[in-house]
């Protein structure tokens, strides 16, 4: 609906005052976030204007614009675009007093409306990151905060160790001006792995990136004991010298390093220079575990050796002998082996043969069948005992 000509602008802001809350898909408004000190733009848009005049108000419903004209006198508010179309406002330096809902006002009948939400960012100060005490044993709990002050909105806390993510306990407290403290808490164990680890503490906040502060850890931990064998290498036999050499990494670094010999007494005349331990012409009576100590201030621990010494005649061309000598053995045990299998094979070739008795010799002479019963009969009561023959 066009404005009636007779309008004039006293009463166009008159109506201003009390316009309707409708609220027409007609006209298009925004809501706008931005930081503290920036600029903000807030655009009023029509998509099909009948020349209505569009305004724009503050929260106070105090006129900005009136089409092109700046009624209110704040130079911040200046003008980005006039259309038949578009009002568009910026306002810069924008402070948390300048926060509220803003008005596009298109004059139809009845008035339409349209909010633009500005919401004034305040980034956090440089987090605080604090730890309970500097030094940490090793398998004792620690505690770190961190603390995010003045932003609005309140910002959240990430805590990483390392390349490992964990989680704290965060606490937000509101501040009289409308902004907000965050305060996270992270406990954890510590283990000798973490000496050195910096411990980050990461703020999230929209009007932020990459807000953070670190600490590293400073862990200390008992001594870590290797022994190494200098020489002999391999085997060892009577009347080598033996060496070997205590390694022990400790924080802090280990103050003292002992050589004892477990169940007994160091040989008398064996040397032991710091770390070192020494023993010449070797003999079976050394043989037994020795045993490296190392200590600081957290604890202590230890490694062993033990030592077991061989003959001296226990050499390569002992065990090519010994391997020698049980070849033979083994071989003579198989020759017997097959031996009496072949005696055994006969035997029972032997006796696996058709045989014939002489219980009836005389019977095959006898001129009838009479006469050989007889003979037969008579051959065995006269005969002593049975004999047989195997062919």
């Amino acid at each position: 609906m066009n404005r009636p000509a007779s309008l004039s602008f006293s009463n166009l802001i008159s109506l201003s005052l009390c316009p309707s809350t409708v609220q027409s898909q007609n006209l298009i408004a925004d809501n706008v976030s931005v930081v503290e000190g920036d600029t903000a733009t807030i655009s009023c848009r029509v998509k099909n204007n009948d020349d209505s005049v569009i305004q724009l108000l503050n929260p106070n419903r105090q006129t900005i614009y009136f089409r092109d004209v700046r009624p209110l006198k704040d130079a911040r508010f200046q003008l980005v675009n006039f259309s038949d179309n578009e009002l568009r406002v910026s306002l810069s330096n924008v402070s948390l007093s300048d926060e509220g809902r803003y008005v596009c006002q298109l004059y139809t009948d009845p008035p339409q409306e349209a909010y633009a939400d500005i919401t004034v960012l305040i980034p956090p100060g440089n987090p605080i990151i604090e730890s309970r005490e500097d030094i940490v044993r090793e398998g004792n709990e620690t505690e770190i905060t961190c603390t995010s002050m003045g932003s609005k909105p309140a910002a959240t806390i990430r805590w990483m160790k390392g390349d490992k993510e964990l989680q704290g306990k965060s606490k937000v407290e509101a501040t009289y001006d409308r902004m907000f403290t965050v305060t996270s808490l992270l406990r954890f164990t510590v283990t000798r792995e973490d000496d050195g680890v910096p411990v980050v503490c990461i703020v999230d906040h929209p009007a932020v990136k990459d807000f953070q502060a670190q600490k590293y850890l400073e862990v200390q931990y008992k001594p870590e004991v290797t022994i190494k064998v200098e020489f002999p290498q391999g085997l060892i036999r009577e009347g080598e010298n033996l060496e070997l050499t205590c390694q022990a990494k400790g924080k802090p670094q280990p103050h003292q390093v002992n050589w004892v010999r477990v169940d007994d007494e160091v040989p008398s005349h064996a040397v032991i220079t710091g770390s070192d331990l020494f023993i010449e012409n070797l003999n079976k009576s050394y043989n037994g575990t020795y045993r490296c100590v190392a200590s600081n201030s957290v604890g202590e621990t230890y490694a062993d050796y033990i030592l077991y010494v061989r003959d001296s005649q226990a050499g390569p061309e002992a065990q090519r002998l010994d391997h020698a000598v049980i070849g033979g053995v083994v071989a003579v045990v198989v020759f017997a082996m097959l031996c009496l299998l072949i005696v055994l094979g006969r035997y029972f070739a032997r006796h696996k043969g058709t045989y014939f008795t002489h219980e009836a010799k005389g019977a095959d002479d006898a001129a009838d069948a009479d006469t050989a019963i007889i003979n037969a009969e008579g051959g065995h009561n006269n005969s002593d005992e049975k004999k047989e023959y195997y062919i």
